[in-house]
């Protein structure tokens, strides 16, 4: 909830600023300042949303072999289904608009964000916390971080590196899509035709993600990401080797390229989430996934900051080295953080989140630490209610899917 209010409070901020004696240069130093502190609510809603939907996952009557599904249906795909509409509404504010009045378009752009934030605040007012975090919580237990990075910093180091390097490859990448515009509309500043290009291009995570989505169950987390990151550095590869061609076709190379961001989707992107929520204990998940995805954010900032070199080390953005120089070091980079994820990362079953919490709960008895301060008290003293919960949702999902 204080994430959703921060969110709140700084997109319609965000949306109101101004610089002093209408300054330009003061309006985009505020600007800045608020995007920088919506950021913040967007880091946190990272972890809050994920877990929580990691948790229901397995607590709310969801079939057994679908849980991976809907947590990524809940998350991941929600989040490109986001990119799909944040490109929408600046072209249905143009249309609305017009040339004349663009101020209207921007500020109306940032500031409807408060909207869908503000009714999950209100939804959010008589929401309970899932039944395992109420179990295995450690908020009011003393939280042995020693013990926890002796068990887990293995999963959390390979988890956290393959996020880096996959924000590292992705959201650089994100960048080539002005230049897919700028080469489709020959260079035009029409800003209907850009705006509608960025639908189209963003249109191309949805595929990936709802594909992965329905395959997740079956393949598993592990080997459906493993399975993205080779199809994805198998397309780079392709773009890399025949860019003359596929360039000459700029619609040939804009629908490649939209078919590399989707395995990025189908693989990583979907499957990072769930795998840092599931591959920890309840009592650290939080916290856990939160670090996971900080260092994947990064990963992020280092990319974009790295491909500009990159890509002048390799000739420079005129020349053809230059510009399939990042794709062939995506596709490298893709393969591995697969042998990493092959490697080291412990492949999720269902219900695998009930099974570690055990398994945890006996690692720290078997170390001398107490686990009777575990729970939440103001719910239930009693933490064996919690289990019998569970395992009625359990029953009658059983019950609904015969």
């Amino acid at each position: 909830m204080s994430a959703t209010a921060i969110v709140v409070v700084f997109s319609g901020l965000s949306a109101a600023s101004s610089g002093a004696n209408g300054s330009l240069g003061g309006m985009l130093a505020m600007l800045s300042a608020m995007r920088f502190l919506l950021g913040i609510g967007v880091g946190a809603e990272y972890p809050c949303g994920s877990v929580s939907a990691s948790e229901q996952s397995e607590e709310s009557g969801i079939s057994k072999n679908a849980q991976h599904r809907w947590f990524t249906l809940a998350t991941n795909s929600m989040i490109d289904f986001g990119f799909v509409v944040s490109a929408f509404v600046p072209l249905v504010l143009y249309w609305i608009f017009g040339n004349n009045h663009l101020r209207a378009v921007w500020r109306l752009s940032l500031g409807l964000g408060v909207i869908p934030a503000a009714a999950v605040f209100l939804w959010r007012l008589r929401m309970e916390e899932p039944a395992r975090y109420r179990k295995d919580s450690m908020k009011h237990a003393r939280i042995p971080y020693l013990l926890i990075l002796r068990r887990y910093w293995v999963s959390l180091a390979a988890v956290s590196f393959v996020w880096f390097l996959y924000d590292f490859i992705v959201y650089p990448f994100g960048l080539y899509s002005s230049i897919i515009v700028d080469n489709i509309t020959g260079g035009s500043t029409d800003l209907e035709i850009v705006f509608g290009w960025n639908v189209v291009i963003n249109l191309f995570y949805m595929p990936g993600t709802l594909g992965g989505a329905f395959i997740v169950d079956y393949l598993g987390p592990k080997y459906t990401l493993i399975t993205g990151l080779l199809c994805q550095a198998l397309v780079g590869f392709i773009m890399s080797g025949l860019y003359k061609q596929l360039t000459s076709r700029i619609a040939a190379f804009a629908v490649v390229y939209g078919i590399f961001l989707s395995f990025g989707e189908f693989g990583p992107g979907n499957c990072m989430g769930l795998l840092a929520s599931k591959t920890s204990p309840t009592a650290i998940r939080g916290q856990y996934y939160g670090l996971a995805a900080a260092i994947g954010k990064v990963g992020a900032f280092v990319g974009t900051w790295a491909f500009p070199p990159i890509i002048k080390a390799f000739g420079g953005a005129s020349s053809t080295r230059g510009n399939t120089g990042p794709f062939w070091i995506a596709s490298g980079l893709a393969i591995l953080s697969a042998t990493t994820a092959f490697f080291f990362i412990t492949p999720l079953s269902h219900d695998g989140m009930e099974k570690e919490d055990r398994a945890f709960r006996e690692y720290l008895e078997a170390n001398g630490f107490s686990t009777t301060t575990m729970g939440l008290p103001e719910y239930s003293s009693d933490t064996s209610s919690v289990d019998v919960q569970i395992d009625e949702k359990k029953a009658e999902a059983k019950v609904e899917g015969v």
